[in-house]
This record gives C-alpha cells, sequence and structure tokens, in this order.
C-alpha cells in the first residue's frame, strides 16, 4: 500500500452519548456494618446510590441531596456519575426523591425508579 492510500483512508470514531438521566436510584435499608467499612463511610442507617448521565450531574444531585435532608455525601465521582449518600432511611429516601423530581423538572431529565433492599 502507497503512502497515499494510507492518506486517503478515513477513521471514524463513535462515541455514546447519553441523555440526561438517572440510571441507578437505589436505597439500601440497615446495611450490613461490613458494607460501611468497604465504602469508608460512618453507619447512619441507609446508603442511597445513584448514578447519573452526564457524568458531572452527581456534584449538582449531591447538592441537591444535602439540602434537601439530613444525609451525608459518602462517595462522589463526577468522572463515572456515582453518588453515595448516607443518613436515616427517611432522609435518604427524601434525598433520593428530590434528586429525581429536581433533575427531572429543572433540567429535563429522565428519572429512575427508586428501588430499596
Amino acid at each position: 500500500m502507497s503512502a497515499a492510500d494510507e492518506f486517503d483512508k478515513k477513521r471514524i470514531i463513535q462515541e455514546s452519548v447519553p441523555g440526561k438521566q438517572v440510571t441507578l436510584a437505589h436505597i439500601i435499608a440497615s446495611p450490613i456494618p461490613d458494607l460501611y467499612d468497604r465504602l469508608g463511610i460512618e453507619e447512619k442507617g441507609a446508603i442511597g446510590i445513584s448514578t447519573l448521565t452526564p457524568c458531572e450531574t452527581a456534584i449538582i444531585a449531591a447538592d441537591i441531596a444535602t439540602k434537601a435532608s439530613d444525609v451525608e455525601i459518602g462517595f462522589l465521582d463526577r468522572f463515572t456519575g456515582s453518588l453515595v449518600i448516607s443518613g436515616d432511611v427517611a432522609s435518604v429516601e427524601a434525598a433520593m426523591i428530590a434528586i429525581n423530581d429536581t433533575l427531572e423538572k429543572l433540567l429535563d431529565f429522565t428519572p429512575a425508579k427508586i428501588t430499596r433492599t
């Protein structure tokens, strides 16, 4: 193959661009103590887990959650869109509902069904 043939080749780059959505919203009520230890967070009664796209939305969700109820941020990753919050069960549930509702109404996100174990 000549240098001219190499130059004429086209390269296609595909990129996945997900919509604005809460992809996971889950509450773990009364997690086992080992789970808290492995996450490195204080036992509070419940853990809320969210994943969001675009990823930076995790920052906004953390702000919404902490303003909506008495929860603490256990983990936030703006590169993967992961957010872990902790608090008592009612506070975590209120925070998860606030995240879904605010993102849906204010920023036109598709919310996720809040699941619970």
